[in-house]
């Protein structure tokens, strides 16, 4: 395994924009010479762009590049520093007249950790694509986890830090399934074998369990705090179509409610993208049991990975 993430696979490239001064920041994954791209949108308030053209109904046949970012709507700017980057690389469907670069994104609201009047823009965009590469991915406090929070059931002064996580399975035949996510959720996050919460609500020092929390005060639902979104990219060498990469969005899906809870709420702006670039054949049914199992490292992976900042705790604050 390579880089035990999102560009195992082979003409994908992450690069991240981080402000760590103001904790923002954005990611950019871009795939140059296209893709066949589908999404699924799990939860109840998401920010996003482009969605529509990714439904397999829709005439569009590939896009060349995904932004997640924080900045809650204003970070939708950053897809236009994405595409003056691949404009000036003459990348982009070719419509006689001008070539169209096709970017897809989402953003999370990480202003409980952000400078709310900082937000990821044209600039930064443009300069996640120049740091674009092939190699191992950063996680933890990065590109667009490095303000996102999660367990905020208790507020978000008892809250934790989420982060940016990626992982990835290689086959000994060379199916590639890989992930990147950024966690920035309402709910707690846990180990799903073992139910072992890594990050979620704090009370008297004590990681809590989210769902127990709601179970005992039912009637405070809404008081909850809004603004929250878990992000995923999967992504596949397998050959498939934009009506099976939505099927994969829609089944991998479940990988976030296993290690996620609760998952998928009418605070979160959960979306799950598929990519498939590459001509491995596969069954649609194995592809989601590796979609599950990736999606659910990836969002361990970014909270193991993400340090404290400030009051706010993370993984790696109760490690001994």
């Amino acid at each position: 395994m390579k880089n035990k993430g999102l560009t195992d696979i082979s003409g994908i490239l992450v690069g991240h924009a981080s402000d760590t001064e103001n904790h923002t920041g954005c990611t950019v994954v871009l795939c140059m010479d296209g893709a066949v791209c589908s999404a699924s949108v799990c939860g109840g308030g998401p920010g996003s762009r482009e969605i529509e053209l990714l439904d397999p109904q829709r005439a569009n046949n590939g896009i060349h590049a995904l932004f997640l970012s924080g900045g809650s709507a204003f970070g939708l700017s950053v897809a236009d520093g994405v595409m003056e980057y691949l404009e000036e690389r003459d990348c982009g469907v070719d419509t006689t007249l001008s070539k169209v670069p096709i970017v897809s994104g989402a953003v999370i609201f990480d202003f409980p950790i952000c400078n709310p009047k900082v937000r990821p823009d044209k600039v930064m965009g443009y300069e996640a694509c120049l740091a674009a590469s092939d190699g191992p991915i950063q996680q933890g406090n990065v590109g667009a986890g490095i303000g996102a929070s999660v367990g905020k059931v208790l507020g978000y002064e008892n809250m934790m830090k989420g982060g940016l996580g990626s992982a990835s399975f290689i086959s000994k035949s060379g199916l590639i399934v890989a992930a990147i996510v950024v966690v920035n959720s309402f709910g707690d996050v846990r180990v799903p074998a073992t139910g072992e919460i890594l990050a979620g609500p704090i009370a008297n020092g004590v990681r809590k369990d989210t769902v127990s929390i709601i179970k005992d005060n039912p009637d405070s639902v809404f008081g909850y705090p809004v603004g929250n979104t878990t992000l995923a990219i999967l992504a596949t060498n397998a050959d498939l179509s934009k009506t099976e990469c939505k099927m994969l969005a829609n089944t991998s899906s479940y990988g976030l409610a296993r290690t996620i809870t609760p998952f998928g709420t009418s605070m979160d702006g959960d979306i799950v993208f598929v990519l498939s670039k590459g001509e491995h054949k596969a069954d649609m049914n194995v592809l989601g049991a590796l979609g599950n199992m990736i999606l659910s490292e990836a969002v361990m992976n970014a909270v193991m990975n993400a340090d404290p900042v400030g009051t706010i705790k993370s993984y790696k604050s109760f490690l001994r």
